[in-house]
């Protein structure tokens, strides 16, 4: 008998076709599972029911952020609040709250904060409700601050709880030559409004990027926004750190090399 050599090879390099190779650039798509959000267990909290866990950004003296009842809201000045650690691949879950500021001059002005992620790239916090796609600025409610608009429009009104579902994956440097963009994917509400897209380059008043990790920044923008039930997870998203098809690939070779012709 002869065992069914053609087919085994042609197998393997199907197998390394699919598999993520070193070099290749990582993903934040398939983390989050919208059917099935459940804390994971090592995640760490930032805003919880008897406290939350995040410092003044240091541009200011102290903070007028106010903590009560499981919800933080954001100071009616400017200054901001930080994480304690610095992230790189990470996974967030924001639940946020935006206010209403009636005959505003400025529509930016209307329930306005965010989340600068490394202090580099804000995903935006709006009052953006019942604002036409047609209208819609890339300055509104889950855009990468004037940089993409969120793929599909679904805000609530100010007053009602709205939640973001983060992955992102850090920029990828080779000294100090950037080589792969910053990436992320949001879920805004349970729906897709960021598809792991590829960050050009830092935002707004961002920090320079850089492959150095770095806190995640509430913004204080002079709105009263509220957060509860803030949480993150950090991850490794390299493109050869996880090949999820391996295991998997490895059981149906060995079935493959079991399988026999007559002679």
């Amino acid at each position: 008998m002869k065992i069914m050599q053609f087919s085994l090879v042609s197998f393997l390099i199907f197998v390394g076709v699919c598999t993520a190779a070193p070099g290749e650039t990582g993903t934040t798509k398939g983390i989050i599972d919208v059917s099935k959000l459940e804390r994971p267990a090592d995640a760490t909290t930032l805003v919880g029911t008897d406290s939350y866990n995040l410092l003044p950004d240091g541009t200011t003296a102290g903070t007028k952020w106010v903590f009560a009842e499981g919800v933080l809201t954001a100071s009616p000045d400017w200054d901001s609040v930080l994480t304690k650690e610095a992230y790189q691949d990470f996974r967030m879950h924001v639940e946020f709250n935006v206010n209403e500021v009636k005959d505003v001059k400025d529509p930016e002005a209307n329930g306005n904060s965010g989340i600068y992620i490394q202090q580099r790239y804000e995903l935006q916090i709006h009052n953006s409700y019942g604002i036409s796609e047609a209208d819609y600025k890339h300055s509104f409610c889950g855009s990468i601050y004037r940089q993409k608009k969120p793929d599909k429009l679904v805000c609530k009104k100010a007053g009602e709880w709205q939640t973001y579902e983060i992955v992102f994956r850090a920029a990828r440097f080779d000294g100090d030559k950037k080589i792969e963009n910053a990436r992320i994917t949001v879920y805004q509400n349970g729906e897709l409004i960021h598809d792991d897209y590829s960050i050009i380059a830092k935002t707004g008043v961002g920090e320079k990027e850089g492959p150095d990790a770095r806190p995640i920044k509430l913004q204080g923008h002079h709105n009263p926004v509220r957060f509860r039930n803030v949480w993150i997870q950090k991850l490794k998203l390299d493109a050869d750190a996880a090949k999820p098809a391996t295991k998997e690939a490895e059981k149906i070779v060995d079935n493959q090399k079991k399988k026999v012709i007559p002679t």
